[in-house]
């Protein structure tokens, strides 16, 4: 079920999500060759602690007797989602490194990921990452009540295969707000899923992952990370964003 947010819950939302825009901002200042994972994970849960928030995706998943160990999500390279970090994992020089990073304020969940460079990367690195990024804005665009949300999916399909790239099918967006994962699943391609009319006050993580080749993906074998099943490189940008009446607000964007 759907769950349309209070003015009260919208407005913790709101509040959060700038706050998760900040201390991503701050992250992706540090990223840089010679850096592991594991500091800029410990760096995240500090500046969220420190706002008055609380990690989400910190020991999720204790059901299946495998927690999510960590505050942010760490994933380079042909890394799609869900890396864990480590002191062993070290950036180097060309990586591109995907943060994803979901916070808890008064109450209310927000969602966001961002794709880096490395120091200098390659000409088919910055093209993903640069596909990716405007691929959410191009989708973001056809968010507003009384759209089809299968309008978002379509445009984000349409545009990254333009461009020679694949979107990935087994993983896609969300509702978020009251839990990490709500109602509806957000694909970013063309589905046959239930069509969906948006309505003021939905809340959803948008969040196109996008291959260099195949959108064929596996399960690494620590059981969270997701990578591209031929090693090429894939990007990820998420956005919670709030659908109004007359387009959409993005909740993650200072």
């Amino acid at each position: 079920m759907i769950i349309i947010k209070t003015q009260k819950e919208i407005d913790a939302m709101r509040t959060g999500g700038k706050i998760l825009a900040s201390v991503m901002e701050e992250l992706g200042r540090v990223v840089a060759p010679g850096k592991n994972t594991f500091e800029i994970d410990a760096l995240a849960e500090k500046l969220i602690l420190e706002a008055g928030g609380t990690p989400v995706f910190k020991g999720y998943g204790k059901e299946s007797g495998n927690p999510f160990p960590a505050t942010i999500c760490a994933s380079i390279n042909e890394e799609i989602v869900h890396g864990i970090p480590s002191k062993k994992r070290v950036l180097r020089e060309g990586d591109i490194f995907k943060i994803d990073i979901g916070m808890r304020f008064e109450g209310m969940i927000t969602d966001m990921a961002r794709t880096y460079p490395v120091g200098k990367i390659s000409v088919e690195a910055q093209k993903i990452l640069d596909v990716t990024r405007e691929c959410l804005n191009v989708g973001i665009e056809k968010i507003q009540a009384g759209r089809k949300l299968s309008d978002y999916s379509v445009a984000v399909q349409k545009y990254v295969e333009a461009q020679g790239f694949s979107v990935v099918r087994d993983l896609v967006g969300h509702g978020v707000g009251k839990d990490l994962h709500e109602d509806p699943h957000i694909p970013n391609y063309k589905s046959q899923e239930k069509e969906i009319v948006l309505q003021s006050g939905m809340t959803l993580a948008l969040e196109p992952m996008i291959n260099v080749g195949t959108y064929k993906i596996k399960l690494a074998s620590d059981k969270w990370t997701y990578v591209t099943v031929d090693g090429k490189l894939s990007a990820h940008f998420e956005d919670t964003v709030l659908v109004t009446e007359v387009g959409v607000e993005i909740l993650t964007r200072k």
